[in-house]
Parts: C-alpha cells; sequence; structure tokens
C-alpha cells in the first residue's frame, strides 16, 4: 500500500527513493523528476518520436504539494490571472473562486502531477495545438503514445467524459502507475486529507475526488 504522502504529494521529489531527475529539457522547471518507471518509458517514447521526426519535451513534471498550492494561491489571490481574470478583485465568493480555477488548475492533494506518472509535454497553451508543430506532435502521441503506456486522461469533455478539468492536449499519464495511484487515492483518501491550502474548504462541496480526481476519459483506461 502507497503511504498518503506519495498520494498527496507531500514530499520533495529529488531526496525520494521512487524518483529519478530527467534531464532538463525546458525552460519552465529547473528541474524534472519522474517516478522510474515512468521516466524509462518516457526515454523510449521521446526517442521513439525523435526518430520519426517529432520533438517531445516535457514542460511540468512532477509537482509536490507546495509546489501545487502555490499555483492555486496565485490565482487565488490574483498574482496570476485565471481566464484572463484576476479572481481576487471581481467579488467571487469561495465556491466560485475554486470553480474557476477547477477549469484548468487542481487542488492541492488532489493532482495527478503529484503521483509521478504525469507530464505535461511541449506547451500547456491551447493556441500551440493549433499550430503545425503542435498538430504534429499531438498526432503522433495519440497514434503511437500507448504502445508505450500513456494516455490522455483529460479529453474533450462529454458523455465520455462528463465532469472535471476542461480539455488537456499536453497532459500525459503513465497508466501502469497512475492506476495503481488512482485505486489507491480512492481507498485511501477522504476530505479531511485535502487542507491546507485557500479555499480547501470548498473540496467537499465541489466534489472534487469525485469530479476531479476521477475526471478522466474512460476510453483511457488500460
Amino acid at each position: 500500500m502507497l503511504e498518503k504522502s506519495d498520494l498527496l504529494g507531500q514530499f520533495n521529489p529529488a531526496n525520494h527513493p521512487d524518483f529519478v531527475l530527467i534531464e532538463k529539457q525546458s525552460t519552465e522547471e529547473t528541474l524534472h523528476y519522474l517516478r522510474k518507471e515512468t521516466a524509462e518509458a518516457w526515454e523510449h517514447m521521446h526517442q521513439a518520436a525523435w526518430e520519426d521526426g517529432v520533438e517531445l519535451n516535457i514542460v511540468s513534471s512532477t509537482r509536490n504539494f507546495e509546489r501545487q498550492k502555490n499555483i492555486w494561491e496565485n490565482k487565488w489571490f490574483g498574482r496570476t490571472l485565471t481566464q484572463g481574470k484576476n479572481l481576487a478583485e471581481i467579488g467571487m465568493n469561495a465556491i466560485e473562486k475554486s470553480e474557476a480555477i477547477l477549469k484548468f488548475s487542481a487542488m492541492p492533494g488532489t493532482s495527478r502531477h503529484h503521483w509521478g506518472s504525469d507530464i505535461d509535454i511541449n506547451s500547456t497553451e491551447e493556441s500551440y495545438f493549433e499550430t503545425p508543430q503542435g498538430i504534429e506532435m499531438y498526432t503522433w502521441l495519440n497514434k503511437h503514445a500507448h504502445a508505450f503506456g500513456f494516455f490522455q486522461p483529460y479529453t474533450v469533455k462529454g458523455n465520455n467524459r462528463p465532469t472535471g478539468y476542461e480539455e488537456e492536449p499536453w497532459h500525459w499519464s503513465f497508466a501502469p502507475l497512475s492506476t495503481i495511484f488512482l485505486k489507491e487515492y480512492l481507498a485511501s483518501i477522504s476530505y479531511t486529507d485535502i487542507q491546507g491550502f485557500e479555499g480547501s474548504e470548498t473540496a467537499k462541496h465541489l466534489k472534487v475526488i469525485e469530479h476531479f480526481v476521477c475526471g478522466i476519459s474512460s476510453h483511457s483506461l488500460f
């Protein structure tokens, strides 16, 4: 059984024996850490794409609780705009703020990026995936990523995925690990564990475990 700290991101990946440092591939984060199994699969996929003339780079990897808290609270307090809006200046209540942030960002303690199994590739800007390079990259991943164990958890919302974050074509998950982590998360974590950040009291009301942790594409499950 996994420790709660592993599921909630309450650790430093640099000091965790199950994580390895990935060669720097972008300027968005200084260092990238992944669980060893994810890292090995990523290296194989990265090499295969390169041989096909497609460049894949990690722009975000493991984010622990503190890093996710920073992202969340920057949006909460308006230090980072959310869909172009400063949430601290437009008179939202706590639930409305959380709903706005949850369009694309997870509450601390609920992110798949805590697990060392999930990565963002090339860009987290929707516009990138409308460029020739972005289309080529996304087409390649849709055709080949499953062969290396990766899937896109946040596909277009609809009948297949009615709840959760908006579509994220950049977010890919290493299924052999993330399916285990999801099962353990649902068995071990309750709303009393989701705390320690602004707006945490809204988690239960918004059913973030049922709607967001579980809000992945059923077609993506292995």
